[in-house]
């Protein structure tokens, strides 16, 4: 039989974890049974309910559970909400020796996260949509063992104590991001994560309806600050403690993108890396190569 998804698990997640529950199937219903009560699902016909794909192993990796978690949240919040470019509204996971490499971008930030993985062979590359990455993570984010990821030109698998996951994949062809990372920098900032989080909580009360801030950087007078203006509420100035190096430059960003990043940051410290106006910030934990984040600017 073949019950709605969301009718057995709504009633099912009420029921008190201390309490056993009966599976029955009466007159082709389930019948579901606690100490407390019961509830009668109508079923439909099995046959009706589709065929679970099985993904040949052509292209076969392991990993663990923790890491394949870790990489899908470090870089998920960067991919498109819009599915007009479905290449943007994914995530890109690719091999390279013994890294996977997790990227997404809605072309207005970028987030790279590599994972190293001394058991991963030929990998290939793979386009995974963003709305099931978010299905995925949900299934196997308390899952304490390693996965067995196989992947098609067509689909992709993950397979670990008897679960069974399958997700389709995406025709398409990820950004060459590596082109847009700066590999040279004219002015840099490094601070203490978790001031620039107090600062730009602070921020939010004043910014405009385009969630606008301002980062002064002026190394002449080791200033680092980060400003917000409304005309309807006021203005905001914090100034930050921090290394500064380079040129000075004033430049603003959508706070909400910068906020984003920093569950994919570890390191207590962060480096902001700016290459003048009109072009792209990037963000990376101090001492931290895992991980990097692009934000472009916004127009003035």
């Amino acid at each position: 039989m073949a019950v709605p998804a969301n009718v057995l698990f709504g009633f099912v997640s009420q029921i008190s974890e201390d309490e056993n529950i009966i599976l029955e199937v009466v007159e082709k219903n389930l019948i579901v049974s606690s100490s407390s009560g019961k509830a009668v699902i109508n079923s439909y016909n099995h046959d009706d309910f589709p065929t679970l794909p099985v993904v040949p192993k052509e292209k076969t990796f392991h990993i663990h559970a923790k890491d394949l978690v870790k990489g899908f949240k470090s870089v998920w919040y960067s991919a498109s909400m819009a599915s007009m470019k479905p290449e943007l509204a994914s995530v890109y996971v690719f091999g390279d020796d013994n890294e996977i490499y997790f990227v997404a971008t809605d072309s207005f930030r970028l987030a790279e996260k590599k994972i190293y993985s001394k058991k991963l062979k030929d990998v290939g590359a793979i386009l995974i949509p963003y709305k099931n990455v978010i299905e995925i993570v949900r299934i196997i984010d308390d899952v304490s063992d390693e996965i067995e990821v196989n992947l098609t030109k067509n689909q992709i698998s993950f397979s670990f104590g008897g679960t069974y996951i399958t997700s389709r994949v995406v025709e398409g062809v990820f950004p060459d991001y590596k082109q847009i990372i700066p590999k040279e920098f004219t002015t840099e900032v490094i601070v203490l994560k978790q001031d620039v989080i107090q600062a730009l909580k602070l921020a939010t009360i004043f910014s405009d309806a385009f969630h606008q801030v301002s980062l002064k950087v002026d190394p002449a007078k080791k200033l680092f600050q980060i400003s917000t203006r409304n005309t309807e509420v006021g203005e905001h100035v914090h100034n930050l403690a921090a290394a500064i190096t380079g040129d000075a430059i004033t430049i603003p960003f959508n706070y909400k993108y910068i906020v984003d990043c920093f569950q994919s940051i570890e390191a207590d410290s962060v480096s902001f890396q700016f290459n003048g106006l009109n072009r792209a910030m990037v963000m990376r934990g101090v001492s931290d190569g895992s991980f990097t984040y692009l934000v472009m600017p916004m127009n003035k």
